[in-house]
């Protein structure tokens, strides 16, 4: 008895020091670690349904840490063209990993070009109520007054022939066609655009207003629920993220990456002769991994604007590769 009771303040002492030994190990531990870096979550949920809310959009509230380093470089080079050429501002967004940084994040701009994506997002889901619509035909019988004057031009649809609403989506979106996006939106319900707006979380735009404005975070939701396919379906959300990959634009983003990186992406331009504007959006694929990119610019010089976009694509694409 007394044998028993010996062996077992023996186990007892050794397992309390055994104990004992581990707590001030992980103590220790845990006081070389730095805390926690903690940070809310928004969740933001598609409404308009009985018994489900999709998640459309989940985004911490704080900036990566670990994006600080390529932030600053980036905010670096923006800062050097505004000094030595004719750059008055410029806005990146960039997205990796669920990770982000904004940079110049209050800036606003006119699309441009760019809201040919939304354009095209309200057709496809119109196409999802209305099977066949990609398929009517329709004439391109009058000249549109459009009155804007762009760089970078390429193929567009020729008065007196017919096309299917899908063929004018390929002319929108590959070639950045005007022409095409104004006899497209004499076909697309205003209300089915305004409508994606506020699901996405964006101000509603009003469609006689000369002007909308997108900050560079805000335009990147079009592009984010297009890879995530949670606004379209997965077929729609496929075939738009295929004509982005077509898009002909080589002046931007593109031209920061090696031959052969795939991408799907478009540009806008937007401004006067005071100020010109050219942005650019992309998803880039490097690795099997992806990053989205989204770069809004002001200045009075158009070339310097490409390039600036290109070198500030070539130092993500550095960092990211090593990621």
């Amino acid at each position: 008895m007394w044998h028993i009771l010996g062996m077992s303040v023996i186990v007892a002492g050794l397992t309390f020091l055994v104990s004992s030994y581990i707590d001030s190990k992980n103590n220790k531990i845990k006081e070389a670690e730095p805390a926690a870096y903690a940070c809310n979550y928004n969740i933001k949920r598609l409404e308009g349904y009985k018994f489900i809310k999709p998640i459309m959009f989940v985004d911490g509230e704080c900036e990566s840490e670990s994006l600080q380093p390529i932030k600053n470089k980036l905010t670096g080079i923006i800062e050097q063209y505004k000094k030595n050429n004719g750059v008055i501002n410029a806005s990146v967004y960039l997205r990796s990993n669920r990770e982000w940084i904004d940079i110049n994040e209050n800036e606003a701009y006119e699309p441009g070009s760019l809201f040919k994506v939304p354009v095209m997002m309200a057709i496809l889901k119109m196409s999802e109520e209305n099977p066949g619509f990609l398929n009517k035909l329709v004439a391109y019988t009058k000249v549109f007054d459009i009155n804007k004057h762009v760089m970078y031009s390429a193929k567009s649809i020729q008065l007196g022939h017919n096309y299917t609403i899908k063929e004018l989506l390929e002319y929108m979106i590959r070639y950045s066609d005007n022409n095409a996006t104004a006899l497209l939106e004499t076909y697309m319900k205003p209300e089915i655009l305004q409508k994606m707006f506020a699901d996405i979380g964006l101000e509603v735009p009003n469609m006689y207003a000369q002007h909308y404005y997108f900050k560079a975070s805000q335009y990147s939701l079009f592009m984010r629920s297009i890879y995530n396919a949670n606004y379209l379906s997965p077929k729609d959300s496929e075939y738009a993220a295929e004509l982005l990959s077509e898009c002909e634009f080589k002046d931007g983003i593109a031209q920061g990456l090696p031959e052969g990186v795939r991408l799907i992406h478009k540009f806008g331009e937007a401004g006067n002769v005071d100020q010109i504007q050219l942005h650019e959006s992309a998803i880039v694929y490097v690795d099997g991994k992806t990053y989205l990119l989204t770069v809004m610019t002001k200045g009075n010089d158009t070339k310097a604007l490409s390039s600036l976009i290109g070198e500030i694509s070539r130092e993500v694409y550095n960092d990211r590769k090593g990621a």
